[in-house]
């Protein structure tokens, strides 16, 4: 009997302790349960991203994507952290759970669809090639033997091994990579790199606000349009859900195109969102 009493208090034993890690594995897989009940996220960033997301001289973080993560949240009356990662290492930080969301002029690509779980696409980009006028380097082909600079981690690198044909065949050997692209534009002035591949919606708004923007000259090649997107965790189709209903919300009310005009002086929202 005593055996009998044993085996059955282990088997309840089993069981309980089998409960507990089904609630634990349950809450780990849902994001949004507990973002709603701690009214607070953490979006990570690369603070360096103008104008995306960025540290103004103050140390004050904004941006656009910054105002628009903050409208999204408010909406359920959570608050936003934003915590600045290593951007080649984004992902790590995301399934590591150092941070709940991929919020920064964030690319979505068929590598990143592996391993996140993606918003629908809010805005379009393209990389492009910012050199010096004085560099007299009119076309991708004119980078023929000369280095180009990248950021490390980026969907300029990305796109660049992709598609070798459309201009890595022409620089020296492999590009030089950055952690983000304020070292890379003062190595482009000093002439260290001829060339930098870049975000377009970095180089029109970093170029507009320096004051020798006449300077630079900015070229588009053949790299196909990318879309911005928000990365989840790939159990985390619930938060991923929210976000969209939201930024949805978000055009419907007028206050995407507001955040587009504050940032870019038009409306970007697609049409996924809308």
């Amino acid at each position: 009997m005593k055996k009998l009493r044993k085996m059955l208090s282990f088997l309840a034993l089993l069981l309980v302790l089998s409960a507990c890690q089904g609630v634990r594995v349950k809450e780990k897989g849902n994001s949004w349960a507990r973002i709603e009940q701690n009214k607070r996220v953490i979006v990570g960033l690369d603070d360096t991203f103008v104008p995306m997301g960025f540290q103004e001289k103050d140390g004050k973080l904004t941006g656009f994507d910054v105002d628009l993560a903050r409208a999204v949240f408010d909406l359920y009356d959570i608050k936003v952290d934003f915590q600045a990662i290593d951007w080649n290492m984004k992902e790590n930080e995301l399934n590591n759970q150092t941070i709940d969301l991929i919020w920064n002029g964030y690319t979505v690509n068929d590598e990143r669809v592996k391993k996140v779980a993606f918003s629908k696409p809010y805005m379009k980009n393209m990389q492009v090639l910012v050199t010096m006028k004085s560099a007299d380097i009119t076309s991708f082909s004119a980078m023929k033997g000369k280095i180009l600079g990248a950021q490390n981690g980026s969907s300029g690198l990305d796109v660049l091994n992709g598609q070798p044909k459309i201009l890595k065949q022409y620089i020296q050997g492999e590009p030089v990579l950055y952690e983000g692209f304020n070292e890379a534009l003062m190595d482009l002035r000093v002439g260290r790199i001829q060339g930098l591949l870049i975000d377009r919606v970095y180089a029109d708004y970093y170029l507009s606000k320096d004051g020798d923007k006449e300077k630079y000259r900015i070229l588009s090649g053949d790299f196909e349009t990318e879309d911005f997107a928000v990365g989840a965790r790939k159990q985390d189709r619930q938060l991923v859900n929210k976000i969209n209903e939201a930024l949805k919300e978000l055009v419907q009310n007028g206050t995407f195109e507001k955040i587009s005009i504050k940032w870019f002086g038009e409306d970007v929202a697609t049409e996924e969102i809308r």
